[in-house]
């Protein structure tokens, strides 16, 4: 089930966050960063890879652009409900970047509650247009709770290198909007890091043209739908991308169990963050011999921490293609 929070208590939110973040003698509430507008513009994303990709386009124009990265402390974002501080950087800043799936039920109310009526938007589910896919479970994965609201959309747009390309050209016309006097520069910081996706994705391409097998299976959720399909790869897993559950039925684990064997994969995959008790009683019960387990990225859960140690989109979906060869071949 998806936490949605109502117009009423974000409304009341953004009013705790006015009030507390100035004092009636113009003093700041110690327990607020309202740093926000420090500089001229501010930029604010919810999930790192968004964050990460606003980054590189703004390049050296950071002296006067603040740039926020709310899920900043590991936080699963499907999970995520917004903090009083979160609400008043979202309702105060220049450029919002989200997501758009069911994980992000609150933003709308939370936009129509900001101060700042000039604020630009994108929403990444609408950037990729008709690229982005409905939610679709995987032969064998434990059954979700239907939705009655119309279709879902899989939200982990940024796990396909060639949807991130469409996504950081987005992002570099919604900065350029926001901010012309720089729009030349965020042109020529777009292209040369749209040269590193696309250089990335041909290494991606070439490895995926002739593996020794197309299979992929997860002993945990799968976030993967659009990197799959992007090479025809084939895939089964326990959990749908954006579920909450952590204990897989007998008949889940059964059916990939008789998937490692029928396939002989020398793999089992994970999730970075994911303990591996799942993926071990599928080996343990599987009859194919020596499986190991191996861990993909879905850059779910970058911490501040991690980027300040110098974590990237682009490196962590290089790391994410050597695992791959490794589990394919």
């Amino acid at each position: 089930m998806k936490h949605r929070i109502t117009a009423l208590i974000l409304t009341l939110i953004l009013l705790s966050a006015l009030f507390t973040a100035c004092a009636a003698d113009g003093s700041t509430n110690a327990t607020t960063r309202p740093d926000v507008k420090a500089k001229e513009l501010s930029v604010v994303a919810t999930i790192f890879p968004a964050y990460d990709w606003a980054r590189q386009i703004i390049g050296g124009n950071s002296d006067h652009i603040a740039l926020t990265l709310l899920l900043d402390k590991g936080t699963d974002f499907h999970n995520y409900q917004p903090t009083v501080e979160d609400i008043y950087k979202i309702s105060t800043c220049d450029l919002f970047l989200y997501v758009g799936g069911e994980s992000d039920s609150w933003v709308p109310d939370a936009l129509a509650q900001a101060s700042n009526k000039d604020m630009r938007v994108v929403c990444l589910l609408d950037a990729l247009g008709s690229a982005a896919k409905e939610e679709e479970a995987l032969e064998g994965m434990e059954a979700e709770e239907e939705e009655e609201d119309g279709p879902a959309y899989d939200e982990h747009v940024w796990l396909s290198l060639r949807n991130a390309r469409t996504l950081c050209a987005a992002v570099c016309e919604a900065l350029k909007a926001t901010d012309p006097a720089c729009a030349e520069s965020f042109r020529t910081n777009f292209a040369a890091y749209d040269g590193a996706l696309a250089e990335l994705e041909g290494r991606y391409a070439k490895a995926m043209e002739a593996p020794a097998r197309k299979t992929l299976l997860f002993a945990d959720r799968f976030p993967f739908r659009y990197l799959a399909e992007d090479y025809s790869l084939n895939c089964y897993a326990a959990f749908s991308g954006c579920s909450a559950e952590t204990e897989a039925s007998f008949e889940t684990v059964n059916f990939l169990v008789n998937k490692v064997d029928e396939l002989e994969l020398p793999c089992v995959m994970k999730l970075e963050g994911s303990d591996t008790r799942l993926a071990e009683t599928v080996i343990l019960n599987a009859k194919t011999q020596n499986v190991q387990i191996l861990e993909l990225n879905s850059l779910q859960s970058v911490t501040s921490k991690m980027v300040d140690e110098g974590v990237s989109y682009l490196g962590v979906m290089e790391s994410n293609l050597e695992v791959l060869k490794t589990a394919l071949n």
